[in-house]
């Protein structure tokens, strides 16, 4: 019995060793997994099991195409099928990883949270993959914002256009029988052809006809630009946010949408510290501008609440705002000191954009001077090179211990 089962064995393995493996299929293609989870199924149909799943940014090999949809092999050697429209190519990977290192050096205007999770896509678009969710609560740098189409994202090719197979070129046979005798040209227009042309409408009723004609723009979508805290970069819409600035201050907002805010120092009132705030808010809607007014609120000693030190509107505004050094020259004009401040770029009526920088000395707010707003990186390097250094995680500017007895000195009595 026992030899029986030893002859079936070895006999069992010499056919498994002798059967050949099945080739793999050879690749075509490449792309990379876009959603933050990105599911590989046995066949195409949503009801297929699912038989692997990779990570966003983990590199795939194409196999095979079917309309919308690839068999692909993941990194373990399992394969699948799975949307065209969730796979990014190499250039969209270059392109995200370009905006994560842009993103590094852009400084944030202010601190968003929002009421449920939220998806972070990886271009200002609906149709775009999702490769970060953010939760409930959790708050994520604002860095800019952009308005776009909501329009279908016409995804780049993964593969390369198959080559078109020439025509064979088709042997024209010799006529049977004479070519026809070339017809007559048709007759001219008539002598009074333009005046026959001519409409009895009225003006106004083919102006009607053409606004009738006219195709009604796509609608618009509002984007930000968001840093979550492990530094990942990406776009959610703006509508989902709310500007994590103290309530206290954001009751004053009148109906606007709060687009920045900067803590401009702190203020000791008995046991409780209080912040001086600069923000920028805009009305809703699409605008090709970022803000229309910005406010600067100090909290007063003496009424213990919060009041407006300065306000602009009717601006057109643009991102970002910077915290700098202002450096104001005195009344006399004999000298000039630095000062903690901040600068906006603003459109004036002759259509170019200049940066405003304003002196924040104690509670009054000093414009200082305005030059023509440079790139983004260059206005930053500017501001950077004269900046103080950040207080903390709210971007205040640091008070010195005479400067805060000077504070509450001028805001008890008034000087």
């Amino acid at each position: 019995m026992s030899l029986r089962f030893a002859i079936l064995t070895i006999t069992s393995i010499s056919v498994v060793a002798c059967t050949p493996r099945q080739p793999r299929s050879p690749a075509i293609g490449e792309a990379y997994a876009g959603p933050a989870i990105l599911k590989i199924r046995r066949d195409i149909p949503l009801e297929s099991p699912v038989l692997a799943t990779v990570k966003h940014g983990e590199r795939l090999e194409l196999l095979q195409k079917r309309r919308r949809f690839f068999r692909v092999r993941a990194p373990s050697g399992i394969e699948g099928w799975t949307d065209e429209r969730q796979l990014l190519s190499k250039d969209d990977m270059d392109k995200l990883k370009a905006l994560a290192a842009r993103a590094a050096r852009m400084p944030r205007q202010g601190q968003a949270t929002t009421f449920a999770e939220l998806n972070v896509h990886t271009a200002p678009y609906r149709q775009s993959p999702s490769f970060v969710q953010i939760k409930e609560n959790e708050k994520m740098d604002v860095l800019e914002h952009v308005a776009t189409p909501r329009i279908d994202l016409a995804s780049k090719a993964l593969l390369p256009p198959a080559p078109k197979k020439a025509k064979p070129v088709k042997k024209t046979p010799a006529p049977k029988y004479p070519p026809l005798v070339a017809a007559l040209s048709p007759p001219g227009p008539p002598p009074n052809w333009l005046d026959l042309s001519k409409t009895n409408l009225d003006p106004e009723e083919l102006k009607d006809e053409e606004d009738e004609k006219e195709v009604t723009p796509p609608a618009m979508d509002d984007w930000s630009l968001v840093r979550t805290k492990d530094g990942q970069t990406g776009w959610v819409l703006t509508r989902r946010l709310v500007m994590a600035i103290p309530d206290e201050v954001a009751q004053y907002a009148e109906g606007r949408r709060i687009v920045s805010y900067f803590s401009l120092g702190e203020v000791q009132d008995g046991g409780q510290v209080k912040h001086d705030w600069l923000w920028t808010t805009i009305t809703d809607g699409i605008h090709p501008y970022d803000f229309e007014s910005f406010r600067v609120f100090i909290w007063s000693l003496h009424r213990h609440r919060y009041e407006t030190a300065y306000i602009e509107r009717n601006l057109h505004g643009y991102a970002p705002v910077l915290l700098k050094q202002v450096e104001l020259a005195n009344a006399k004009g004999t000298g000039s000191a630095k000062y903690p401040g901040f600068s906006v770029c603003v459109e004036k009526r002759d259509g170019l954009r200049y940066r405003r920088e304003y002196a924040f000395i104690t509670n009054i707010v000093k414009f200082a001077a305005e030059r023509p707003c440079k790139a983004v990186d260059e206005e930053v390097q500017i501001a950077e090179s004269g900046r103080p250094a950040e207080a903390g995680p709210n971007q205040g500017v640091s008070v010195t211990l005479v400067a805060r007895i000077r504070d509450r000195f001028r805001r008890l009595f008034g000087r």
